[in-house]
């Protein structure tokens, strides 16, 4: 089997109506979808078993949260590829996976597309992902797993999904993929998915957190590099604070000058 199609739910009943439709109207067929259901409470269970017949698994029990979630599913896989599409995440057409996989073999690690985000059903924003993937674009960026085919064998190499991370587990699994273990990968330059931006880590509030939890980890996997770029960012903190400053007394010199044209 080419792809299994990891969903991941907790009382989000019309978010995974929208993802699970989204899949099954996807004209390519190579795929499983997984269904891993938190325990919700709101009818989401009710739906996953009267529409079984789409389902190579699905469960709905407690867990210990996202991560967890999603290493069960990886656990249940047994695609070649994996893609985590969770309730409320959209395939970006219903000719995408058809788009990626019909023609075409691939041999990379990762392969990886572009996409739309919205909020309560309307898209605000898009984000198109460079081709190259660098240490200094992913410490604190990353590609939108909605829109990314891991193999499975990558989880071989590298991991599941570190459940000791609230925030940004598969930003570490990205980072240590193609920065520790050299992993290959492909970015294909059109959309792949509709991204919900209405969950814990598109809150503002939550955004802080994050920064601090990067920072953590990206002294843990890569010492080696974080405080040479500590230092490039005090340097071009330093370049814009100079920019700013030769700016500001150009611009004074100017009033002065205006002014003194107007005294005369």
């Amino acid at each position: 089997m080419k792809l299994s199609i990891i969903t991941i739910n907790y009382n989000d009943l019309t978010g995974l109506k929208n993802t699970v439709e989204s899949v099954i109207n996807q004209s390519w067929k190579d795929y499983e979808h997984i269904i891993i259901d938190g325990g919700s409470k709101d009818g989401s269970c009710e739906y996953i078993n009267d529409n079984a017949q789409y389902f190579s698994y699905f469960v709905s029990e407690p867990d210990k949260g996202i991560y967890n979630a999603m290493n069960k599913g990886i656990a249940k896989a047994n695609g070649e590829y994996l893609l985590m599409l969770n309730a409320g995440d959209l395939l970006y057409n219903n000719q995408v996976l058809s788009k990626i996989f019909e023609k075409t073999n691939y041999t990379q690690d990762i392969i990886y597309g572009d996409v739309d985000r919205e909020s309560k059903g309307v898209v605000f924003t898009e984000s198109i992902f460079p081709d190259k993937l660098t240490f200094g674009f992913l410490r604190y960026g990353m590609i939108s797993h909605q829109a990314a085919f891991f193999k499975r064998k990558l989880h071989d190499t590298v991991g599941l999904y570190d459940e000791t991370i609230k925030y940004g587990a598969d930003w570490h699994f990205i980072i240590k993929s193609v920065c520790k273990y050299n992993a290959t990968y492909l970015h294909l330059n059109f959309k792949m998915a509709i991204c919900s931006a209405d969950g814990l880590t598109c809150n503002p509030s939550e955004f802080d957190k994050m920064f601090e939890e990067k920072t953590t980890v990206l002294r843990k996997e890569f010492p080696a590099f974080v405080d040479d770029y500590l230092a490039l960012d005090e340097l071009d903190r330093k370049k814009i604070s100079n920019r700013v400053n030769y700016f500001i007394a150009n611009f004074k010199q100017f009033v002065k000058k205006i002014i003194g044209y107007k005294k005369s």
